[in-house]
């Protein structure tokens, strides 16, 4: 079976990042399960479930109605599951049972929480719960950040790299996405501009301090024979080379036209508006693809050099 989270993620990618080593602590710890259980197992119930809806969202989550399966109460069969579940359905289940809670239950943890359709609920904060709650926030943060292909592929990236300068700005470009997504974006751009120079510098190649990021990309790709004219009109599927190395060109062009007026590179009016956060993954992601691109078939072509 296949496990998905509520937002998408497939569980498999936990899995193959923890067996890969490529980023540490994938699942949930010991420790960080009795946080969550604070938050989710209240004497023997487990948040506003009732016997019946636990069943239901144990079912969709991972495969199997808890309840009924221990027959115990909802706490006492939650903990019995997570005593028998491997990690990947531990975490799922927690990370799902997580977003259920910010999703029905905010009126506990948000201090501002307004219901306008039941005032009942505007007054039941609970500082206890809200405590509790920042530290799973923190968890979840941490996993689904790990589950990412991207968030795979930087780390990847980053022991690629001999240049510490290279490293810290991949830490910082995806730990800005969620927090600065305006600079996210600026480093988006500084990143390939930081990969291309360096390529150009390792190969011996000279470039001017006034090329801007096309420029750099331009004699980058055509020092690697990645330009779409390197390819041979009569070649098998030469069309859709082209195609594929055109928009991969394009990728570096268009994040710098993006971070003129979006990004951290350039002074704001008071009422300018950033781009969100998911514009920010979306260059973030743009960038990383590119870079892991050009830095292994740089890679790829210093090997066969030293094997020839």
């Amino acid at each position: 079976m296949i496990l998905i989270l509520n937002d998408g993620t497939d569980c498999r990618l936990l899995l193959q990042a923890n067996r890969g080593g490529a980023i540490d602590l994938q699942f949930v710890s010991k420790k960080e399960e009795g946080t969550f259980l604070l938050l989710f197992n209240r004497s023997g119930y487990v948040l506003d479930f009732t016997d019946n809806s636990f069943d239901v969202f144990t079912t969709a989550s991972i495969g199997e109605p808890i309840k009924t399966k221990y027959g115990l109460s909802k706490g006492k069969s939650l903990v019995a599951y997570l005593n028998e579940a491997d990690d990947i359905q531990r975490t799922k289940l927690f990370i799902d049972l997580f977003h259920y809670y910010e999703d029905k239950m905010e009126y506990e943890y948000n201090i501002d929480y307004e219901d306008l359709e039941n005032w009942s609920n505007t007054s039941r904060y609970d500082e206890h719960y809200a405590k509790i709650y920042e530290k799973c926030k923190e968890i979840v943060a941490r996993l689904k950040g790990g589950t990412t292909v991207i968030a795979m592929t930087a780390e990847n990236l980053k022991n690629k790299f001999s240049s510490e300068y290279l490293s810290q700005q991949i830490d910082l470009m995806v730990e800005m996405q969620n927090t600065n997504p305006t600079n996210a974006i600026g480093m988006a751009k500084e990143l390939i501009e930081s990969c291309c120079k360096t390529i150009l510098e390792e190969m011996q190649i000279s470039y001017s301090k006034d090329d801007d990021v096309p420029q750099l990309v331009d004699k980058t790709m055509k020092a690697l024979n990645l330009l779409p004219s390197n390819v041979q009109p009569t070649d098998r599927g030469a069309d859709a080379i082209k195609a594929v190395l055109g928009n991969l060109r394009a990728i570096p062009t268009k994040l710098a036209e993006i971070r003129n007026p979006f990004g951290s590179g350039h002074g704001k009016s008071a009422s300018f508006q950033g781009l969100e956060v998911r514009h920010a993954k979306l260059a973030v992601g743009s960038s990383i693809t590119f870079v892991d691109f050009i830095w292994s078939t740089y890679e790829n072509q210093n090997l066969d050099k030293l094997e020839g």
